[in-house]
């Protein structure tokens, strides 16, 4: 299908879309009731594959291979001094994904499934968690009470689920790199609290709750600030025995955990690697680079 027909069926789609809209608002009016808007056949499936909208490109072969190795829009062409229809509604559905992971939350249902205790920050409501970077920082008094009476102190590893700027992480990756993270730590005899989630949470509150439980090891798997190329990004962020003086030079980050970067399965494997690599150095961040540097030079 040439990019003609494309812009032709979209157009169609917008324009019965439109009109159903129209005739179901007419149809509130005239009876006074609400009548469901979305329907099955009301969702359009967009192709997420790529496509090359360059008309008789000179380097063809460049152009595709540099689209095989990053998402980035290369190649999209374009219709005059404007994107092309296709490019320009895929760019709009990656801008609402990429609001609609920071704006809503976490499923209660995937939390409960994995049997999470839930903390909650100090930031009571999505503004103040987005206005506020301190307030996500520190659990909410009666998450302090909670994790004082009811967390499992002095354990090697104490791991984190936040959902920080990204819900579509964790409900994308979760329940993939969890338990592949676990069974390397059991493989490797090491004692590990109960995961906890944390919702509204930023990186540093893994100190607060470290302060608390008392662990070697902090582990937080926290969704990244979305962009355009995906949604689905997880971040870890590890950190030894954190203290009233601990900066980021102290924490060991992996970053880009997605089914298109580093497949979450394999991230569990290698985190509970890197974790016990830091418990036997014990340091992390630039710490523990410098240490592991110094043994094998």
């Amino acid at each position: 299908m040439n990019q003609q027909k494309i812009e032709q069926v979209v157009e169609q789609v917008l324009r019965e879309l439109t009109r159903k809209l129209e005739v179901s608002r007419m149809e509130e009016v005239r009876t006074g009731e609400v009548v469901p808007q979305r329907k099955e056949e009301d969702v359009i499936f967009f192709s997420e594959e790529k496509e090359l909208g360059v008309e008789r490109p000179h380097h063809l072969q460049a152009i595709e291979r540099a689209q095989q190795v990053t998402p980035a829009r290369i190649g999209i062409g374009r219709a005059g001094t404007r994107l092309r229809t296709r490019s320009y509604l895929q760019f709009r559905i990656d801008h609402a994904a990429a609001q609609d992971a920071v704006m809503k939350d976490v499923s209660e249902e995937l939390v409960e499934s994995l049997g999470l205790p839930v903390l909650r920050t100090q930031a009571e409501d999505m503004a103040t968690y987005l206005m506020d970077l301190d307030k996500g920082r520190k659990l909410s008094e009666k998450s302090v009470r909670w994790l004082s009476e009811h967390g499992e102190k002095k354990k090697n590893v104490q791991i984190l689920v936040c959902d920080g700027l990204s819900s579509s992480a964790v409900e994308a990756n979760i329940r993939d790199i969890l338990p592949s993270l676990e069974q390397g730590l059991k493989l490797k005899n090491m004692s590990v609290a109960r995961p906890l989630f944390v919702k509204r949470s930023r990186v540093w509150v893994q100190d607060h709750i470290a302060s608390i439980v008392e662990c070697d090891v902090v582990l937080s798997l926290i969704g990244e600030r979305p962009g355009l190329a995906t949604s689905e990004s997880l971040s870890a962020y590890m950190v030894y025995r954190p203290g009233p003086h601990t900066v980021e030079a102290d924490r060991t980050v992996i970053s880009n955990i997605h089914k298109g970067g580093f497949p979450p399965v394999e991230a569990g494997a290698y985190l509970a690697d890197l974790i016990g690599d830091i418990i036997q150095h014990e340091a992390s961040g630039v710490s523990y680079m410098r240490k592991k540097n110094n043994q094998n030079s």
